[in-house]
């Protein structure tokens, strides 16, 4: 708990990230209000295939953080009511990103088999990673902000910030069309958005939308178990049957769109799982993305002003439950995290 007094902290955003930084906060004892310019979960954390998962292809500047992601997420488990992540494990094979794991265990076809039964061409070998899981990411989102009001937080969705009120070169409080709301310190955590926040403060963060396409299918319940990532889908199953899938943007093509690109992908599930002919494209869409220009996320205070936090990344719902955990302990306590020495906003002042 923070002895202090109370610290008043606007997160601006409500998705998964700002979810987490508010509960986390609030549960340390700050006074937290969140800002959201539209509804919870509205923006990329509504279109996430939210694999939570600790590999990365090639060199890793935030591997001591993303190391500690699943750790943070069963930890969150433990402490707010209703949110429930799946460890239901990953299985990848014919992939060409060369994600590999530690943990990975190398699996026969016999063992694969036992895993995923419903796959109709099961390959010779496949890397399994038992430790790893998914969330419903909009119902974490939205448990992590009830726990947190129920600690005292305030969450005012349909309200965009109009800009900052600043005085001695730092932010006093946030504008709004209700008024302005004063602080003693402002997150941004608004995803896409976070760059055109930072800009009306001086700040010039390089984020860009990165393109993904998300898609959600209605299936017979278990064809999948847990995840499977191959070269001919990413899929998996919640238990009430939907099926979700992720496939990279290619270009702006009507075939490379998001309802084509769903009926082809239910094509190649079709073909990938035994009892898959019935799935039908429920939703199809373009998910973007906030990605910092250098890949590594954007956490800790901007140099230009002070009072102002920011919390950028991809993956966020990775991130989320170990970034909240330790960027909430940076701001409560003013003791900086090693583990996010590589993501600081001042490596961007040379540019």
């Amino acid at each position: 708990m923070n002895h202090e007094s109370p610290k008043r902290v606007v997160v601006i955003g409500a998705g998964i990230v700002g979810a987490s930084l508010a509960y986390h906060l609030a549960s340390k004892g700050e006074k937290v209000t969140v800002v959201e310019a539209a509804g919870i979960a509205s923006g990329v954390t509504g279109t996430s295939f939210a694999w939570i998962n600790t590999s990365c292809a090639g060199p890793d500047p935030i591997a001591a953080l993303r190391g500690g992601a699943i750790a943070a997420w069963r930890q969150l488990e433990t402490q707010v009511p209703g949110l429930k992540v799946r460890w239901h494990g990953a299985l990848s094979y014919g992939t060409q990103d060369g994600r590999v794991s530690p943990v990975s265990i190398l699996l026969d076809r016999s063992r694969i088999v036992q895993l995923e039964p419903h796959l109709r061409q099961p390959p010779e070998q496949a890397l399994y990673e038992p430790g790893q899981g998914a969330v419903d990411a909009v119902a974490a989102t939205h448990a992590m902000l009830a726990a947190a009001q129920a600690l005292g937080a305030t969450v005012r969705t349909h309200t965009p910030v109009l800009g900052f009120a600043v005085r001695d070169a730092k932010v006093t409080g946030v504008e709004t069309a209700a008024g302005v709301i004063e602080t003693d310190m402002v997150v941004l955590a608004a995803g896409t958005a976070t760059a055109a926040l930072a800009e009306m403060l001086g700040a010039n963060l390089p984020i860009h939308a990165s393109p993904a396409i998300f898609m959600r299918y209605q299936a017979p319940p278990g064809l999948v178990r847990g995840i499977i990532s191959s070269h001919a889908m990413e899929v998996r199953q919640d238990e009430d049957g939907t099926m979700l899938a992720a496939e990279d943007y290619v270009d702006e093509a009507p075939e490379n769109q998001p309802a084509a690109m769903a009926q082809r992908t239910a094509s190649a599930i079709r073909d990938e799982l035994e009892g898959a002919d019935a799935i039908a494209p429920a939703f199809a869409c373009i998910g973007l993305r906030p990605m910092p220009f250098d890949g590594v996320p954007i956490i800790g205070y901007l140099p230009q002003v002070g009072g102002v936090y920011v919390c950028a990344m991809h993956p966020g719902v990775v991130l989320a439950a170990i970034v909240g955990q330790l960027a909430s302990e940076e701001i409560v306590t003013g003791k900086p995290a090693s583990a996010l020495e590589a993501c600081r906003p001042a490596r961007f002042l040379a540019c």
